[in-house]
């Protein structure tokens, strides 16, 4: 059980990092970029907190 919730949070974190990766590579102002980081880091934290179960 422990074993699975620790590769998902790393699955998660891997695709984080790779998103905003990819929107950093993005040809967008960075009024656009900023908006987009912000809500990618908002959907993964909370993801990130219900595999902790606080949701």
């Amino acid at each position: 059980m422990a074993t699975s919730v620790l590769i998902s949070i790393l699955i998660t974190f891997l695709v984080i990092v790779l998103v905003l990766y990819l929107i950093n590579r993005l040809p967008l102002d960075s009024r656009a970029k900023q908006i987009a980081q912000a809500i990618v880091i908002i959907i993964g934290i909370i993801s990130l907190l219900r595999y902790l179960a606080v949701f």
